[in-house]
């Protein structure tokens, strides 16, 4: 950790700092995974389209990557403490704006302000732990705890969600961060100390914007891709422009002098695996939840609850594997934690792709089970794994870029997987209803409808005319577009844990 000069606290709080940097952070991460449920409800409530409900998640993921190191850059200069509070007034207000969103647009512009929000408090969180424990012992089991909160959070989204849709609806996921973000913004200003580092860095805004146009533009060719053409002018251009602006962020990083990302952590190869694993969980696992809560509430038609409660052999794995990873973190190479991790992934994924149209929700479980524990194995061992690959002056870049790495996989992933996902239910549809007399019409509003992650919904306004086929040709491309995405989703994790296993089997320099 950098070295912290405390103003004002006493050292003997630092119990109760945990206790609000972890629910604060608790709060922001559940909201990742917290909409897989309700996605459902809000495409019906607000009548959304799948590029809208893609921004859900996206809007947040996106401001929270952009704008994390260059918040704990900035809590480093001005006072973590200040910035720490500040984020946690800006994301309890974007999540009462949420609330109150009356259509999609409205709802993604306000996710991305909870967004900004999140980036403040996640960018000071490590750092205020690591002023609060000094002790090398006593901040790993900080980290650990930290850590836990992590993958408890993600893991636990869905049945929370599921939760409260049920009871009050989906905006409740939302509104009931208000109550408990005041209590901890009123904590958090009595108790946390204020901190700054001794020699802070300067924010480095053109790299900020830089990378939030190359993600931002990157993003919205993806998502709009299959609606606008992926050949049409709109589209090229916007990834062209995320091409040029990522050059050009690459090389405003590499010449500055206090680059907003250091991109010589990326000499050691063993800070490389790590990060490229942040990345890589993210955008497979936790990304596919969003469309596996689509999939459970609209094709096996649970209420959001009942949803929720199927993902419940993933959180309890997930809740299970994290304590026992973080106790084999001190006795087994990083390699081989990060690597398994990653390799238990890949498997629960692929055996989760096996479904097919008759398969019932217990065919998930064995894969969430493995899945789950690998995420949890991954949450407990990260953040440690990072600061052990680089020097300790370096430690509070190197766990925000680790951190940072996590919601760029997030939003990659369910940019890619909604790319997948459409074009496999369009055309599973169509494949299944060729030569059924169903009008061509017909069939082309019903693979749309299929592919945006409407299920059997869709069945509600099938002339009931066109027969049983229908509805057996719905249910049979909505469980080939979900198995797709889960089959990539698998074949992208094997890929990470090569190359994660081949960049830390060796020493780093």
């Amino acid at each position: 950790m950098a070295t912290s000069i405390t103003t004002a606290g006493p050292r003997t709080r630092r119990g109760w700092t945990l206790t609000i940097v972890c629910t604060a952070i608790f709060m922001l991460l559940l909201d990742v995974t917290v909409v897989a449920v309700a996605l459902g409800d809000m495409q019906q409530s607000l009548d959304a389209s799948l590029a809208d409900l893609q921004w859900v998640v996206d809007a947040y993921a996106l401001s929270l990557a952009c704008l994390l190191l260059t918040s704990a850059t900035v809590g480093d200069r001005i006072g973590r403490r200040r910035v720490f509070l500040a984020g946690l007034s800006v994301f309890t207000i974007g999540s009462l704006a949420c609330a109150l969103a009356g259509d999609a647009f409205v709802l993604d512009l306000t996710r991305a302000l909870q967004g900004v929000g999140g980036a403040m408090l996640f960018g000071t969180a490590i750092p205020i732990i690591g002023d609060a424990f000094r002790e090398p012992k006593a901040r790993a089991a900080a980290i650990g705890i930290f850590g836990a909160t992590l993958g408890g959070a993600t893991a636990v989204g869905p049945l929370v969600g599921g939760l409260l849709v049920d009871l009050a609806g989906w905006r409740w996921i939302f509104l009931v961060n208000v109550p408990v973000g005041v209590l901890a913004l009123i904590a958090g200003a009595r108790i946390l100390p204020e901190s700054r580092a001794e020699r802070p860095r300067r924010a480095d805004w053109p790299g900020t914007a830089l990378l939030t146009v190359t993600l931002l533009t990157l993003l919205l060719g993806l998502i709009r891709g299959h609606v606008d053409g992926w050949t049409s002018a709109p589209i090229v251009s916007l990834f062209a422009g995320s091409a040029v602006a990522c050059i050009a962020f690459l090389v405003r990083e590499s010449r500055t002098a206090e680059p907003m990302l250091d991109l010589s952590l990326f000499r050691s190869r063993s800070y490389t695996g790590v990060s490229l694993a942040a990345f890589a969980v993210s955008a497979t696992v936790i990304a596919s939840t969003t469309y596996l809560g689509l999939y459970f509430v609209n094709t096996f038609a649970y209420e959001p609850f009942d949803a929720g409660l199927r993902f419940l052999a993933f959180t309890v794995a997930s809740f299970v594997a994290a304590p026992l990873a973080a106790r084999l973190v001190d006795h087994v190479p990083a390699a081989w934690t990060v690597s398994g991790g990653l390799l238990l992934v890949t498997v629960g994924m692929a055996w989760m792709a096996q479904i097919d149209g008759a398969s019932a929700w217990t065919a998930f479980v064995p894969g969430f089970v493995i899945a789950g524990s690998g995420a949890g194995v991954l949450s407990a061992c990260l953040t440690q794994a990072a600061l052990d690959a680089v020097e300790p002056s370096r430690a509070g870049m190197a766990t925000g870029v680790v951190s940072t790495m996590r919601q760029l996989g997030v939003a990659a992933g369910v940019a890619v997987f909604g790319v997948l996902f459409h074009s496999s239910g369009t055309d599973a549809t169509s494949e299944a209803l060729h030569g059924s007399g169903v009008p061509g019409d017909a069939v082309r509003q019903l693979g749309e409808a299929v592919g945006s992650g409407a299920g059997v919904t869709v069945l509600d306004q099938t002339p009931a005319a066109y027969g049983d086929g229908v509805a057996q040709a719905v249910r049979d491309a909505s469980a080939t577009a979900m198995s797709d995405i889960l089959w990539w989703g698998a074949v992208a994790a094997a890929v990470a844990t090569i190359l994660v296993a081949a960049l830390m089997a060796r020493p780093r320099p």
